[in-house]
């Protein structure tokens, strides 16, 4: 190899680690010229001490440490610009880019506002079309994401597909109110399709296990943005109440028909925006929460097994109390995704593995004791709708979290790495759309729509 073709390499690796670099939104043209700059002055200087090109130039960026720590040394530096990218953030150096995508997502926010009330012209009210609430924003969130994602023509012909699908069982099926299918379609459809929403956000790579990971940490950012939307808008319909009060004027109508409904499904578009515009500008909120509650349940479920030990009795298993383990199952997995979604798969080993590790075990043990319990009365007063719903959930997180913990113990034991925790995480995404399109599609058949 000549010299030559020794510095063409090389080169190539430059524009390779600028392209990555320029990935992050927080990093303007000019910081990433300083960082070039930085990385050609230790490549240079490491080559003078005999290395080759290729050593010098990894050796150079390992010296730098990861692309993370330097965006937040950047913003701290640079701290006017990053309050700035608060609001209006895109493509670094793409305003075009930047307006674009704003506006898709008004245009999808206003959508989903203006459909929600097309019903109210057929007479119809939120109750009446209480099974179809989620598809009155759900779609358009996932239009937001297909403008951004660009993806194959076969993607929009599935997920419209899919979309009406949820539409024709929210509609056609003739559950009555008092049905216990109703109740499981209201529940379990939203879920349904948010999953379908998440064909939509892996649609630029649908096979990467990485993306689907990604999925994963927009979910619960979406949620928490959502959940601060609607405590900003609680404080807004107050007011509202009050200065109309305040003229002699009744506005309950206006709150409740327009503007709770409007306000809801658009802020759901909008949580997504805000989500897809702020990654990499700020840390992630919901693995900060996990790092906040995982000691809290854990401490909270091994008081609650020795409680169970100490008393003898066992658990006494009602509709209520289903609901609530289903919940509890639900939150200490999605306490583990989002952990697991913040680690650096290179960090070592710490007692918050060790501590994640007893959060899912003590989970796994209490559900055992209430699947023993479900499983009596089944036997004794037969099946119905919501109990074959609750137990089948409840075996499909128990055999993710029961995995989940075999792999946990072993990278705590170090017999395996985290990849094989994260990678099993991302593969059962799809168990979870089959049992919940189960449970809307197929029980309500089994069981006569009663």
């Amino acid at each position: 190899m000549t010299v030559m073709d020794g510095k063409d390499e090389l080169e190539d690796q430059f524009v390779q680690w600028r392209e990555y670099v320029r990935r992050r939104p927080e990093l303007a043209e000019s910081d990433a010229d300083e960082l070039e700059d930085h990385l050609r002055d230790s490549v240079d200087e490491l080559v003078t001490l005999g290395l080759s090109r290729d050593e010098a130039f990894l050796v150079a960026v390992k010296r730098m440490g990861g692309l993370d720590d330097l965006s937040r040394e950047f913003a701290r530096e640079h701290s006017e610009r990053l309050w700035k990218q608060l609001m209006f953030t895109g493509e670094p150096g793409d305003p075009v880019k930047k307006n674009r995508d704003l506006y898709a997502m008004l245009a999808c926010a206003t959508g989903a506002a203006v459909s929600i009330k097309v019903p109210a012209l057929f007479g119809l009210s939120l109750d009446d079309i209480a099974t179809s609430l989620s598809l009155f924003a759900l779609p358009w969130l996932a239009g937001f994401l297909l403008w951004r994602r660009r993806p194959a023509p076969w993607v929009y012909g599935v997920l419209v597909a899919l979309f009406a699908l949820g539409a024709v069982v929210a509609n056609a099926y003739p559950a009555g109110d008092d049905s216990q299918s109703i109740g499981l379609i209201i529940t379990h459809l939203p879920a349904a399709l948010w999953l379908v929403l998440g064909l939509a956000y892996v649609s630029d790579d649908l096979r990467s296990s990485r993306r689907r990971m990604d999925f994963i940490r927009f979910t619960g950012e979406w949620f928490v943005y959502l959940v601060l939307m609607m405590l900003g808008g609680g404080v807004l319909i107050a007011f509202l109440y009050g200065i109309f009060d305040a003229i002699g004027l009744h506005a309950d109508a206006l709150i409740e028909d327009w503007v709770v409904p409007c306000g809801i499904v658009a802020a759901a578009v909008v949580g997504g925006w805000l989500v897809e515009v702020k990654q990499g500008v700020i840390e992630n909120i919901a693995p900060v929460l996990t790092r906040l509650f995982t000691p809290l349940f854990t401490v909270t479920l091994l008081a609650y097994l020795v409680v169970i030990g100490w008393n003898g009795r066992g658990i006494e298993v009602d509709r209520s109390t289903l609901v609530m383990f289903d919940l509890l199952l639900a939150v200490v997995l999605g306490l583990l995704l989002y952990s697991l979604s913040a680690r650096d798969p290179r960090a070592p080993r710490g007692p918050f593995d060790v501590m994640q590790l007893a959060l899912v075990i003590s989970a796994l043990l209490i559900d055992a004791l209430v699947l023993y319990t479900m499983a009596g009365r089944i036997a004794e007063y037969g099946t119905t709708p919501n109990n074959v719903t609750a137990i089948g959930q409840n075996i499909v997180l128990l055999v993710n979290l029961a995995w989940s913990a075999w792999l946990l113990w072993g990278f705590v034991r170090r017999r395996s790495g985290f990849a094989a925790i994260e990678r099993w995480q991302t593969l059962y995404l799809p168990v979870y759309a089959v049992w919940f399109w189960t449970v809307v599609l197929i029980l309500p058949l089994v069981f006569g729509f009663r």
